[in-house]
């Protein structure tokens, strides 16, 4: 017979305390399904980002699943994974430091990695570290298209990038790496083209056309050439997924289990995670956190360890001692901010698991 959720918030308290990150495993299991699915449909690979949930056993159930393999933002990461056994492995960002700390080289010893730049600066440290590796590094370029984050801008740049890495005995060109905006798939396309007809003058190929983002797989297999997509929050959701309509809240397989530890003003109360649980991110979302006893309440503001509850909208308030489940704006920072992770089947808890990854900062 299930358990009530009253029951799993008792066993929670009892065995952990709170606040307590918790994952409902058959959510997470649909959740990687569905990305496969989206994947294969589409006619790209799946190679997701493990930043969000940062476990060898969840980026496990995502390669038997069907993933070629992992996208990881820092070499720490990747070193965590390779641990694992997990080979197939792209870095999604300029990794200067671990480039310049001969972190990047002792990993390169160990298994071919792919990595990323949009730079020369981040190419000639790339070439120092595959040269004491002795092993040539395969480089994907990265192109901004719309969101103004990393990426060379221009299509010229991006040709004049790859032109480096072939003169480079050190380093292989592999492809390129895309994040588009949700409206920029024609300009991302019309890049691709321009890109595509350098390469031929360079007598180059793009083995990898990446694209990225669980809010675009709204376009997955949109951009003609693309070989496969990588997605992060997808595993688990959170608040920012179901508000561009990716997901719901019976989607979201991550929560906080929280106490209600204050309730000294009839309209205001005070729960255990603040923002060193939940994280002051807000995704561009008015409050801190979906409470799904209490749909009307607000988290408006944190200390570090407590979360300020507006309940003047509430019919049903909840009592001090009562546990209530949050949703995090964003779910990647406030994994980052745990040592494990409760899971769960049925409101009964089967295991916690080391979140592996956290802190890799370089």
């Amino acid at each position: 017979m299930m358990n009530t959720i009253e029951e799993l918030k008792a066993s929670i308290i009892e065995q952990f305390g709170t606040p307590c990150g918790v994952i409902d495993l058959d959510v997470v299991e649909r959740n990687i399904k569905r990305a496969q699915e989206l994947c294969d449909t589409a006619g790209v690979a799946n190679r997701p980002h493990i930043k969000t949930h940062k476990s060898t056993l969840l980026a496990r159930m995502q390669m038997d699943a069907g993933a070629i393999g992992i996208t990881c933002q820092k070499l720490g990461e990747a070193e965590v994974m390779a641990d694992a056994g997990i080979t197939d492995i792209i870095i999604a960002t300029n990794i200067l430091g671990a480039a310049k700390s001969g972190k990047l080289s002792a990993l390169q010893k160990r298994l071919p990695l792919k990595v990323c730049a949009d730079n020369p600066v981040t190419l000639q440290a790339y070439a120092k570290a595959a040269k004491a590796a002795q092993r040539p590094l395969d480089v994907l370029v990265e192109c901004d298209t719309g969101q103004k984050r990393a990426g060379v801008e221009t299509p010229e740049q991006a040709l004049k990038l790859a032109e480096i890495i072939k003169q480079d005995p050190d380093l292989d060109f592999a492809g390129w790496l895309f994040y588009p905006p949700l409206n920029g798939w024609q300009h991302t396309q019309e890049f691709y083209n321009k890109v595509s007809a350098g390469l031929a003058d360079l007598d180059l190929e793009a083995g990898i056309v990446s694209t990225g983002g669980t809010p675009n797989f709204t376009h997955i297999g949109k951009l003609e050439g693309a070989t496969e997509h990588r997605a992060g929050t997808c595993i688990f959701n959170d608040r920012m997924m179901i508000d561009v309509g990716f997901a719901s809240v019976s989607d979201c397989a991550y929560q906080v289990f929280t106490s209600v530890v204050s309730r000294a003003g009839e309209t205001r109360g005070i729960l255990d995670a603040g923002s060193k649980t939940l994280t002051a991110d807000t995704g561009g979302l008015a409050g801190y956190g979906y409470i799904l006893e209490h749909p009307a309440a607000r988290i408006h503001k944190f200390a570090e360890e407590h979360g300020f509850l507006d309940l003047q909208d509430c019919n049903d308030k909840p009592a001090v001692g009562d546990i209530v489940r949050v949703i995090p704006n964003h779910v990647c920072v406030s994994v980052n901010m745990l040592d494990q992770l409760v899971t769960v089947r049925n409101n009964e808890i089967v295991d916690a698991i080391p979140v592996s990854a956290r802190g890799m900062l370089v």
